[in-house]
């Protein structure tokens, strides 16, 4: 059985959707709220990006899919982004999660992973505590529709003073372009607690491609004294636009950390915000992204400072090609209180391209005087004399240019926590810097 969805949603759509998937009460109700409210509000408005102009209705249609035995049954070209997994893995395949699975020892602590959808009626009241309050409903026209329209996801909990040494991992793939893709990933780190949370997004058609909006929400909750760390790498077809938020809100003396590759191949609306909600807390993000042909991105990282003696670094790369436009913004907010703040940003693109346009624009909107802040932005060319220097060496052009692109990525590449993963995205650098 499907059940299609068209935009706006209503709330007829909505109600069948979650009755098709059994889901309770008070996730029905979240669902039809969230229709209801996307026939009122407007598309986000990122500086200099008019989304609104992009194809955002072809959303697809909800599709359940087989469930796996195990991860070997995934398709060949998959299986090593799993990383072999020995902590936990979960795998969405377009419209639902097809596999999951946790270590005994984890389980035994109290961990929980799994999909979102298991979690909404296996633990009801944590989910439904944190559901949707990093990232409001209400916020905009993307998030009251993702709110309605969700499917899979993720949720993982890590109770009190738990420590996870190895990362959990998980796969969202879509074969499947009249599938809906709308994942969302709920992660609550209770007090003292420390986890990676590792992911992978990707396409796989095997038919002529069709435009389909992919949509993501992640919600990360970070408890006192916890730390958490979120690694993704987005990688799908150019028919697909890539619509992804990501919140944290972080407490007193706890820290995330974002590694994010947006190596996507259409046109992408990323925003990444760290709330600094207590004292001593702590935001780290590491952004990069390739463009390419007539692809547009806007990449926005943020923090917003609220506790005292808190600090963010924000670090946003970007390799422009071809006819490829990136508007990058950098966002640090000090409120009102935040004494001993520091916020520091940088954000680099480099140009391969005289076709090609990279914006950044750093932003810093600052309350409070007991503060430090700084940030650094630059647009330009590989440096000839770095390249005349290499091939003084007797490397090649190609070669010595090939080097400083990669140089130049190297600072975020290096962070991501998992060797398979980490190749992979060297892969994808090398494809897509290749064209």
């Amino acid at each position: 059985m499907s059940t299609q969805l068209t935009t706006p949603v209503n709330r007829q759509s909505a109600e069948a959707l979650s009755r098709t998937k059994g889901e309770p009460a008070w996730l029905e109700a979240l669902r039809i709220k969230g229709a209801e409210l996307a026939e009122t509000l407007e598309w986000p408005k990122p500086e200099k990006t008019r989304i609104d102009r992009w194809e955002l209705t072809a959303l697809g249609s909800y599709k359940p899919e087989a469930e796996l035995r195990s991860a070997d049954e995934l398709p060949e070209s998959l299986k090593e982004l799993s990383g072999n997994a020995p902590s936990g893995l979960v795998v969405q395949r377009n419209s639902s999660s097809v596999f999951k699975q946790l270590s005994p020892e984890l389980q035994a602590k109290g961990v929980i992973f799994t999909d979102l959808e298991t979690a909404a009626r296996d633990h009801a009241d944590l989910v439904q505590k944190y559901l949707f309050q990093a990232v409001k409903q209400d916020e905009s026209k993307l998030t009251a529709l993702h709110s309605a329209i969700w499917n899979g996801g993720v949720f993982l909990y890590v109770p009190k003073n738990t420590e996870i040494e190895l990362p959990l991992q998980a796969l969202f793939y879509s074969d499947d372009a009249e599938a809906t893709f709308a994942p969302h990933i709920l992660i609550v780190a209770d007090n003292n607690s420390r986890v990676t949370y590792v992911d992978n997004v990707v396409s796989a058609y095997t038919a002529e491609q069709q435009a389909l909006t992919k949509q993501a929400v992640v919600e990360v909750f970070v408890n006192p004294g916890a730390h958490v760390r979120v690694a993704t790498v987005n990688h799908m077809a150019d028919s697909i636009i890539d619509l992804t938020i990501r919140r944290a809100i972080i407490e007193n003396d706890a820290r995330i950390e974002w590694v994010i590759g947006d190596l996507h191949d259409g046109h992408i609306l990323s925003d990444t915000q760290s709330v600094l909600k207590g004292n001593g807390s702590s935001s780290d993000a590491k952004v990069i992204s390739i463009g390419k042909n007539s692809q547009q991105m806007s990449l926005t990282t943020g923090a917003v400072h609220i506790g005292r003696s808190s600090e963010s670094n924000m670090v946003t790369r970007a390799v422009m090609k071809d006819s490829s436009r990136a508007i990058i913004n950098g966002i640090t907010k000090i409120e009102k209180g935040a004494t001993k703040a520091n916020g520091v940003q940088t954000e680099k693109v480099l140009m391969l391209s005289p076709k090609a346009r990279g914006d950044a624009n750093p932003i810093l909107l600052i309350d409070e005087d007991d503060v430090k802040a700084g940030h650094a932005a630059s647009v330009g060319q590989v440096n000839p004399e770095q390249v005349y220097y290499l091939m003084s060496r007797g490397i090649s052009k190609k070669d010595a240019e090939r080097l400083i692109i990669h140089g130049f990525l190297a600072p975020v590449v290096s962070e991501i926590p998992i060797e398979a993963v980490r190749e992979q995205l060297k892969r994808l650098l090398e494809r897509k810097l290749e064209g």
